[in-house]
């Protein structure tokens, strides 16, 4: 037998009654009922009720111990009467009479409590991690994530791949996040990168004649924290193909996630069939290539009405002229909404930096009409053609959005967001997935003009290549792609481009000549002139796939020891200083920014 326990916390049961068992864990919670003292016991697994009454010589030291003491018990199981069993938990038709204890690990006063979820800070909750990590939902999500992990790996044996692991010391990319750079103590003056990810040595894999590859990937890139994003450090399940097109990816994590999903959470999927939008009509119809396709809400362009000599909305009219555009949102059957509810919104959207949003609800006595603050500005043939173009009917109300693209769709988005929130139309029990494609390969940076990568620069761009028009390097789309879940993105991913001269001709587009491009992706590009086959693949976020699982906002409650929004991990107090010794064995020296 066990030296410390016989039995888990979450093991006994009525069938149990009578046997002597032994049991070890934390003291999660005491009650006092003067002459009888109850105690959970919590370990891993449960809780288990321990139970002493006053005669015992224990029972005075019982009492005064701290809240989680690691102690073992020697006791009897006992069975409880029916008024008294504990439905919620396993256990919960016994409880354990104690005879004897131990005392295995002591406890000082806690900083905070762990048998309750209460939100504590940030800061005591990073600081004292280990005790945060025992509490109950944030344990759950820990183990549901290492539960997840163990499947998909699972899973993707099953679908034919192979694990194999990549470098973590690496060169430094020019393209993608700030690099986390470790310096050489053996090459002086040379810097290590720690992989932002493993794409190009996924794709020599490809090279090498492996045909499927994955591994859960640990990725290190110096961003700023998001609810969605940890600094630092993440993981994702990476994987890549070879001799496939961007369908067959497709399939493949579209099975993976259907199984995952159906697995791990009782939510609903919309679609088993993930819809495809293009990337421009994403930020057409929801401001964002991140739509969450549970809100029903679309965006429409109605921007040619207010060219219209019937339409006397003179602010827009002379935005329009001057190159802005006009976006709507129609909400259904919201005429009798108060006044209050349209201002709000309209407030609100002021408060996020725009210029509001107008409004106006369709009415129909003899002829269509529009009630609101700006709907006496528009004729009944504009409305009918409003109608028309939004497919609004009476009773639906509009609202109005006018400015330059980027911000159009920035604020049209949130709008979405806020309107359907209010209105309660998001409905928390489904998942919807779908899939953007058709990415522009390049853009133009808003700040020096010039063109540049807008996802990928290794992806394949769309049509045959030496039918390309390079000279319109805007025109030009990608074989790139995103998964996107209640809208979040758990993934980027891409056809690569396994041709060196057509990568060349891109990477020229971009500013790069081909002396730049041999030294900075030297070993992708030397391989791809030994025979690379046609590749792609993608790399799921994991922390973001459990998160949606868990039903948690913030990456933070399915990441075991995650950082703070400044990059510190307050518990190890890193990052920390490193003595004169260490720098000068790294040849190097501080010199601190004023």
């Amino acid at each position: 037998m066990n030296k410390y326990r016989s039995h888990n916390c979450d093991e006994l049961d009525k069938k149990d009654t009578g046997k002597i068992v032994s049991l070890a864990g934390w003291v999660n919670k005491k009650r006092d009922h003067g002459n009888l003292l109850f105690i959970d016991l919590r370990d891993n697994y449960g809780i288990t009720q321990c139970i002493i009454n006053k005669e015992n010589s224990n029972f005075s030291q019982l009492e005064k111990i701290q809240l989680e003491t690691v102690i073992k018990i020697n006791g009897k199981v006992l069975s409880r009467s029916s008024e008294t069993i504990n439905y919620e938990i396993k256990t919960g038709e016994i409880e354990v009479s104690i005879e004897s204890f131990e005392i295995l690990g002591t406890c000082k006063e806690l900083p905070m409590p762990v048998f309750s979820d209460q939100e504590y800070s940030e800061e005591i909750r990073l600081k004292y991690r280990f005790l945060d990590l025992r509490r109950k939902k944030i344990h759950e999500n820990i183990i549901l994530r290492s539960n997840v992990i163990s499947f998909i790996r699972s899973e993707m044996y099953k679908l034919g791949f192979l694990e194999f692991q990549t470098p973590i010391l690496t060169s430094s990319s020019p393209e993608g996040a700030r690099d986390f750079l470790v310096p050489s103590r053996l090459n002086p003056g040379k810097f290590y990168a720690l992989p932002q990810a493993p794409q190009q040595f996924k794709q020599l894999i490809m090279v090498s004649g492996f045909d499927k590859y994955f591994q859960i990937a640990p990725c290190f890139r110096d961003e700023d924290a998001r609810a969605d994003r940890s600094p630092g450090e993440f993981y994702q399940l990476d994987l890549e193909m070879s001799f496939v097109e961007q369908e067959d990816v497709f399939k493949i994590v579209e099975k993976l996630l259907i199984s995952t999903f159906e697995k791990f959470s009782k939510k609903k999927l919309i679609t088993k069939k993930f819809p495809k939008i293009s990337y421009s009509d994403a930020l057409l119809s929801y401001g964002t290539d991140k739509p969450d396709l549970r809100n029903p809400l679309v965006i429409k362009d109605i921007t040619d009405i207010f060219l219209r000599d019937d339409v006397s909305f003179e602010i827009f009219k002379k935005l329009v002229k001057s190159g802005s555009e006009v976006r709507c949102i129609v909400t259904k059957d919201t005429k009798d909404k108060p006044r209050s509810f349209f201002d709000n919104i309209d407030k609100w959207a002021k408060e996020q930096g725009s210029s509001g949003m107008a409004y106006f609800t369709l009415e129909k006595e003899k002829d269509i009409s529009a009630k609101g603050p700006v709907g006496k500005f528009f004729s009944k043939e504009a409305l009918n053609e409003i109608i028309k173009k939004t497919k609004a009917e009476v009773g639906d109300s509009i609202f109005l959005a006018c400015n330059k693209r980027k911000e159009l769709e920035r604020i049209t988005s949130l709008a979405r967001e806020k309107i359907a929130k209010e209105l309660d139309l998001i409905d928390q029990n489904i998942f919807a997935f779908c899939w953007i494609v058709d990415y522009p390969m390049f853009e133009k940076d808003e700040d020096t003009k010039k063109i540049r990568f807008s996802h990928n620069p290794f992806s394949m761009p769309q049509g045959e290549p030496d039918k390309i028009n390079f000279e319109k390097p805007l025109d030009m789309l990608a074989y790139q792609y995103d998964i996107v879940c209640n809208g979040i993105e758990l993934s980027s991913g891409a056809i690569r481009n396994h041709i060196p001269s057509l990568m060349y001709k891109l990477f020229s587009i971009a500013g790069y000549d081909k002396k730049q491009v041999d030294d900075q992706f030297r070993g992708m590009i030397n391989a791809l002139n030994y025979g690379a086959p046609p590749h792609g693949g993608i790399a799921p976020g994991i922390d973001r796939i459990v998160m949606l699982l868990a039903n948690e906002k913030n990456i933070r409650e399915v990441t075991m020891f995650p950082m703070n929004q400044n990059a510190q991990d307050l518990m190890m107090n890193a990052p920390s200083k490193i003595s004169e010794e260490q720098l000068k064995e790294l040849n190097l020296s501080l010199k601190f920014k004023k």
